[in-house]
């Protein structure tokens, strides 16, 4: 007889106890299992440090740990988190603000896995082409039982394609461009930029770069004058500088370095052949940025882009073959697909049914999230990185599992408002098959919809690190303390700035662009208002990107220097613009080498100042050796970086604080140099401080420490105003948030007059809570103030009420896209029936949609 079995109830919450992670102050808070919970708060506040720092690294921990060994070694783990306990925790996975950028032979057909099932549709399904008559050879079972397949018309017996068999990454590649779709060949534009020069002075640039300058004299040799304009040259003698046969000149030379003569044999090679000839000895990336600029990207003649051979291309299904059944659109294809099974025999009919019946799910999906502009061939790398979020989110729910914590970090970015409701529904499927979703993120719409919200702050750094308000939406708006609530109940609202009269906005002039045709983009003629904010908005694939980045950015570049506009762009009048700063939201530098101090500049005034006390002249100390990268001052143990990497073997490496230098990354002789300030502070003795101790002090307390030091005074007053104010100077840049690295990047552009610059920001409140972006509008503002024209290519509605003129472009999303729906202020916006954006914006600016 068995033993009676004790059931327990299944715990209902993840208990964290003590967590310590960054700068999370021992916090205790209770997520909820098998729902939606919401994590929200300023920049810096720690809720990213709670949710992935906390949920994810032990989820994801503890789920590896049960792994074998052998199986460990291969995958990458979290380190344990500071925290005193987490019990009942999932196995996590998390899809994080910026997912890795996929090679350069991932498509959005292979990132969505869609392609695989068109491979296989095509494989089993498709019309063969006999390879000896070539007849067409029906679709039959022949294929899925590996038969050969018969000609009707000639008898011959021929196998039939595996899906493999069909992959550009594989058996189905093109053999002229090895599956890439693209061949690099030279540009010839790009040889001679400037034709004023003669080739003495250096027209020819490959020859200067990539070769030696003696090509200059065998040109010369062989008939070509070298010391008239290179546009006076003949047809014939530029036929030599560019496609000059490959032969020997017998030349006298002179060494200029070793002030020898001498006489040699040299072959001659054309600009041409010099940038072929080193691009096939490229062995590394340096080695290829230095070719890349003589280089342009065409189409493989072969497979027409494609990227499949001729076998795999030959099978076509509805007189389409692969290659063209990949160009389509995801809406396209989602309305090509239905009409593929009954033009088919009946015994093969139900197959393609199934298969094409396992594709609708997802694709359904991705419309749902406004990525069915996209197109199957769309390489991944040109994907932004909302599209990428999303294409992974899209891909979780796909697999139907159950029991595990998902940590979604800001899926709202790049995404329209009227996108919205479709990433609920993709959080709520995965809730509704017994999963816990952790959601970080700012969008009001989407903090409304959850079943639980936390919210950590107050502020900052320092100031942040605690739960200040949790419970659901209803219990979180009635918390006192609460810096949501006032945006949840719509009390609220993000107006920090005045915006020009509609009669005012181009009152101080225009840039004026004219564009063709290019990508889904049809022909515009456009005028940005000079010394204003402008906003350039429209649902995902509306050609915002191509209009702001492809189009005026470039093109204003290249006509400030005089240099050819891009073959797309008619015309663009700079209207009295000098400068051109782009600034988006990607991680400052590439390793923690790189800090607050040294990126904003503090550091060498600081380096300056010390090596100028009297600790430094009696030890002979300069300005280089405070520098805690290569200076004699860093710390041997770390080499500066304040941090070593533990190989614990069969766990992930640990990274933990220097133990000689406690993570301030200079020797011990640095502290002993110190230099008197303005004001004592409790601990910090006789009124002097050290290098080390300024690099561990926060912005705001640098601020009252650094005395006469006008210059570091003047960069740390823009950095508080700036809302940074709680950075330490030591901090690693990499690890700032995005709205931090932002406003780092325009720190060194604040303070002086900027009548002649532009500046383009590309989404620059992703990742910022409402209270964030009423900062980022006045600082933005600041900009406006001293003259500066400021672009700005966003979906936060937040922004763009706050713009003073607004280009909107739609109405939807690729081939539905590319023109200019609406340029008006945000209220003219709001009245636009025909405007997506604008129907949403009304409500918040007070109005009722049109």
């Amino acid at each position: 007889m068995h033993a009676t079995r004790h059931t327990h109830p299944a715990p209902s919450v993840i208990q964290v106890r003590g967590a310590r992670v960054h700068n999370l102050k021992d916090v205790d808070v209770d997520v909820p299992l098998g729902r939606l919970v919401g994590v929200a708060g300023v920049s810096g506040s720690g809720k990213s440090s709670l949710a992935l720092g906390v949920l994810y690294a032990e989820g994801s921990r503890r789920y590896m740990e049960a792994l074998s060994t052998y199986t460990r070694r291969r995958l990458t783990q979290s380190a344990r988190a500071d925290v005193d306990a987490v019990l009942h925790v999932p196995a996590a996975l998390a899809l994080r603000q910026r997912p890795g950028i996929p090679d350069v032979r991932s498509t959005f057909g292979t990132q969505t896995e869609l392609l695989n099932h068109l491979r296989l549709l095509f494989s089993r399904v498709g019309t063969y082409r006999c390879p000896s008559c070539g007849s067409d050879v029906g679709p039959s079972m022949n294929v899925s039982l590996e038969r050969d397949l018969v000609c009707p018309a000639c008898g011959h017996r021929f196998s039939g394609r595996g899906a493999e068999e069909m992959a550009f990454n594989s058996g189905g590649a093109c053999p002229t461009c090895q599956g890439m779709g693209v061949l690099h060949v030279v540009d010839e534009a790009t040889l001679v930029p400037d034709e004023t020069k003669t080739i003495e002075e250096g027209a020819v640039r490959p020859w200067g770069s990539l070769m030696w300058s003696l090509m200059v004299d065998i040109a010369r040799d062989m008939g070509v004058r070298t010391d008239v304009p290179f546009s006076e040259l003949t047809p014939q003698e530029r036929d030599v500088v560019f496609h000059g046969p490959a032969e020997k000149h017998h030349l006298l030379y002179h060494n200029e370095k070793t002030n020898t003569a001498g006489e040699m044999d040299f072959t001659y090679y054309n600009a041409v052949y010099s940038v072929e000839n080193a691009l096939s000895k490229v062995k590394d990336e340096k080695g290829l940025k230095r070719v890349a600029r003589f280089l342009k990207e065409e189409a493989c003649p072969e497979c027409g882009g494609t990227r499949l051979c001729p076998e795999a291309l030959s099978i076509r299904i509805c007189g389409e073959n692969l290659g063209q059944a990949t160009e389509r659109t995801l809406d396209e294809l989602a309305a090509w697909l239905p009409g593929v099974a009954p033009t088919l025999p009946d015994d093969v009919r139900p197959m393609a049914e199934a298969i094409i019946g396992e594709m609708g799910e997802p694709i359904l999906r991705l419309q749902e999230l406004g990525l069915g502009y996209l197109s199957l061939d769309r390489a991944s790398s040109t994907l932004s990185t909302g599209e990428r979020q999303r294409v992974q989110l899209t891909r979780a729910v796909r697999n139907r599992t159950t029991g595990v914590l998902y940590v979604l970090d800001e899926p709202s970015i790049g995404l329209h408002p009227a996108n919205v409701d479709g990433l609920l529904g993709v959080m709520d499927d995965l809730v509704a098959d017994g999963n816990s979703v952790v959601v970080v993120d700012h969008d009001v719409r989407v903090l409304r919809e959850v079943d639980h919200l936390i919210e950590v702050g107050p502020s900052s750094g320092d100031d942040g690190g605690r739960v200040i308000a949790q419970g659901t939406i209803e219990e979180v708006e009635r918390t006192h303390g609460s810096r949501i609530a006032g945006f949840l109940t719509g009390e609220r609202r993000v107006r920090a700035r005045g915006c020009a009269h509609v009669e005012d906005v181009f009152a101080a002039g225009s840039i004026h662009l004219e564009t063709g045709a290019i990508h889904t983009v049809r022909p515009l003629v456009v005028d940005v208002p000079r010394g204003r904010l402008a906003c350039v908005t429209g649902v995902s694939g509306s050609g915002k990107t191509t209009l702001v980045l492809e189009s005026l950015v470039p093109a204003l570049r290249a006509s400030l220097v005089g240099e050819r506009l891009p073959g797309h762009v008619r015309l663009v009048d700079a209207g009295g613009i000098r400068r051109v700063t782009l600034i988006d939201a990607t991680p400052i530098g590439a390793n923690v080498r790189s800090t607050v101090a040294t990126y904003s500049g503090v550091l060498d005034d600081l380096r300056r100042a010390f090596a100028g006390t009297t600790d430094a002249k009696r030890r002979g100390l300069r300005m280089g050796a405070f520098s805690y990268n290569t200076g004699s001052l860093r710390c041997p143990t770390c080499d500066g970086t304040g941090q070593i990497s533990l190989d614990v073997q069969f766990l992930p490496d640990v990274d933990i604080p220097c133990p000689d230098c406690h993570g301030s990354r200079y020797a011990p002789e640095a502290w002993d140099v110190r230099r008197h300030t303005t004001r004592n502070a409790a601990g910090e003795k006789d009124g002097y401080v050290s290098l080390p101790e300024l690099m561990e002090m926060t912005v705001d307390r640098a601020l009252g420490r650094v005395g006469s030091l006008r210059k570091a005074k003047r960069k740390l007053r823009t950095l508080a105003d700036l809302g940074l104010g709680y950075l330490t100077l030591g901090e690693a840049t990499p690890a700032l948030s995005g709205g931090e690295a932002q406003r780092l990047k325009l720190a060194s552009e604040m303070g002086r007059r900027q009548d002649d610059a532009l500046f383009v920001f590309d989404e620059p409140t992703i990742g910022l809570h409402p209270l964030d972006v009423e900062m980022l509008v006045r600082v933005l503002q600041r900009l406006v103030d001293a003259g500066a024209t400021v672009v700005v290519i966003e979906h936060d509605l937040d922004m763009i009420a706050n713009a003073d003129w607004v280009i909107d472009m739609g109405p939807g999303g690729g081939e539905e896209g590319g023109r200019i729906v609406c340029a008006d202020t945000p209220e003219g916006l709001a009245a636009c029936a025909a405007s997506i954006t604008g129907r949403y914006l009304a409500p918040e600016l007070g109005e009722a949609p049109a």
